[in-house]
């Protein structure tokens, strides 16, 4: 079965689990239902296609996104939000509880902004991956993901998508940085997933 087929298969044939305890600062993933997580899933090749920071508060479990606008979102609706309700949670050892608040902090400061559709990198406007690495960078000096060229993604299925955010001449020098990017990122250590995960040493299948 080809490896894109298998990832569709094990993502509608995998159930849903509880979630453990979740910790203010950890990274979670899901499926979205947005209109443009299909061409993420694409490009990337990963089911992962949006990426928040949770917040536990005395109110309840929040997950803090980038999305229009960013925002705060509580987490059962924001995990209900992904395809069958499916999660990964990743979590940074590295960051203590004065580390993951500085984080949250940064990330608040940026509530209200709104979701930058043309993957920049100012701080006018931002993408889920771009407002968790600025979190964790500014807040707890930890560099998350690696940043990907444009045109080192397959786009071999984008190509009318592309044109019409950028127009003919299409960035594919821009730096950017995908949620499958921040997943893969081996400092951070998986706390539950709903996704296939490699046997050999429990990383997620990309």
């Amino acid at each position: 079965m080809p490896s894109a087929l298998l990832l569709t298969w094990l993502l509608v044939h995998t159930a849903a689990a509880p979630v453990p305890q979740l910790q203010s600062g950890d990274l979670v993933f899901h499926t979205s239902r947005s209109q443009q997580s299909a061409a993420i899933q694409a490009a990337t090749h990963s089911p992962l296609s949006h990426v928040g920071l949770v917040e536990v508060t005395a109110r309840g479990t929040f997950v803090l996104e980038a999305v229009q606008p960013v925002r705060r979102t509580p987490f059962e609706r924001w995990r209900a939000r992904g395809e069958a309700g499916r999660v990964l949670v990743l979590r940074h050892p590295a960051a203590d509880a004065a580390a993951r608040e500085r984080v949250l902090q940064e990330a608040r400061r940026h509530l209200g902004k709104p979701y930058d559709a043309r993957f920049g990198w100012d701080d006018e406007a931002l993408y889920c991956s771009e407002l968790v690495h600025k979190a964790y960078a500014r807040g707890a000096g930890l560099q998350l993901g690696r940043l990907e060229r444009l045109g080192s993604l397959d786009l071999s299925v984008l190509g009318p998508a592309l044109r019409e955010r950028y127009g003919a001449r299409i960035p594919l020098s821009l730096e950017l940085l995908t949620p499958a990017s921040l997943a893969a990122d081996p400092a951070l250590r998986v706390v539950h997933s709903d996704f296939s995960e490699r046997p050999t040493d429990g990383r997620f299948l990309p």
